[in-house]
C-alpha cells in the first residue's frame, strides 16, 4: 500500500525549546489516523509542518511532496481544518466559498456543488458572523474540502460541536474516506478516535511513543502511555 505520509527523524525547534524530537511516522493512503497526546506534546506543530505552514528538519513526504522544500505545492493536495479558524465575518457563506474557489483556481460550479454537498443552501446568503458554531465549522470543512484534497488534516475538529453536528461531520468524513481520501487528525476526543480511526499514534514530548491499531479500550491505553495510569484505579 502506498504512503500518504512518511516522516523520519523529524525535529523542530522554537528558539531553544525542542518541540519535535526525531519523530517517525507512516500513514497509508485511505487510512483514518488520529494523533493523541497531552497539550504541548507537538500535535499542532506536526500538522503545521506536514501542511507546509512551518519548517523543520528531517525526512518528510506528504502526498508525494516534500513540504519542507515545497510548502506551497503541498497545499494543492491537502485540506486543512485548523484548531482555531475563523471565517470572514462580513462575507456571506456563498461569497466566502466563491473567494476560496477563486483562490484555488476552481471552476465556478464547484461552489454550488460544495453548498449542496454540505447542506449549506439555507445559509448561502447568511453573513458568516450570524452563523452558529456548528454551521461555521461545517463551512470551514466545506472550504477545506471543496478542491477534493488527497489528504485532510484536522486539528481538534469536534471540540466545539454538539452531538448533532458531530454526527453530521462524521458522515461527511465517512463519505470522504469512501471516495478514497486520507484523514490525519489530532483530537482529545477519544470516543471519536475509536469510532473513526484505523490507527492512532500517541505522541508524548515530541515523539510517537505508541501506535495503536486495536481501538478497544483506547482510553485505558492512552492513559497508560501518557503516565496517568493511576487515574484508572479510581
Amino acid at each position: 500500500m502506498s504512503r500518504a505520509i512518511h516522516v523520519e527523524g523529524l525535529e523542530k525547534w522554537y528558539g531553544k525549546k525542542q518541540v519535535l524530537k526525531g519523530l517517525d511516522l507512516k500513514v497509508d493512503v485511505g487510512e483514518v489516523f488520529a494523533l493523541l497526546g497531552p497539550n504541548g506534546a507537538g500535535k499542532t506543530t506536526l500538522i503545521k509542518i506536514l501542511t507546509g505552514q512551518t519548517n523543520g528538519h528531517g525526512k518528510v513526504m506528504v502526498a508525494g511532496v516534500n513540504p519542507l522544500k515545497e510548502p506551497v505545492r503541498v497545499r494543492k493536495y491537502v485540506g486543512i481544518v485548523p484548531e482555531s479558524e475563523s471565517v470572514p465575518n462580513y462575507l456571506t457563506v456563498e461569497e466566502y466559498l466563491q473567494f476560496v474557489a477563486e483562490l484555488r483556481g476552481l471552476k465556478k460550479d464547484s461552489v454550488e456543488e460544495t453548498i449542496n454537498k454540505f447542506n449549506l443552501d439555507t445559509y448561502r446568503k447568511t453573513i458568516c458572523k450570524n452563523l452558529s458554531k456548528g454551521t461555521k465549522q461545517r463551512l470551514i470543512f466545506a472550504a477545506a474540502m471543496m478542491h477534493k484534497p488527497r489528504i485532510l488534516f484536522l486539528d481538534e475538529p469536534f471540540i466545539n460541536l454538539d452531538p448533532v453536528y458531530q454526527r453530521v461531520i462524521r458522515q461527511i468524513l465517512d463519505d470522504y474516506i469512501n471516495s478514497g481520501g486520507t484523514i490525519f487528525m489530532a483530537t482529545h476526543i477519544l470516543e471519536m478516535a475509536e469510532k473513526l480511526c484505523n490507527r492512532v499514534g500517541i505522541i508524548l514530548d515530541g515523539k510517537i511513543v505508541k501506535i495503536v491499531d486495536d481501538m478497544t479500550n483506547l482510553e485505558e491505553k492512552f492513559l497508560k502511555e501518557v503516565g496517568h495510569a493511576e487515574i484508572l484505579s479510581h
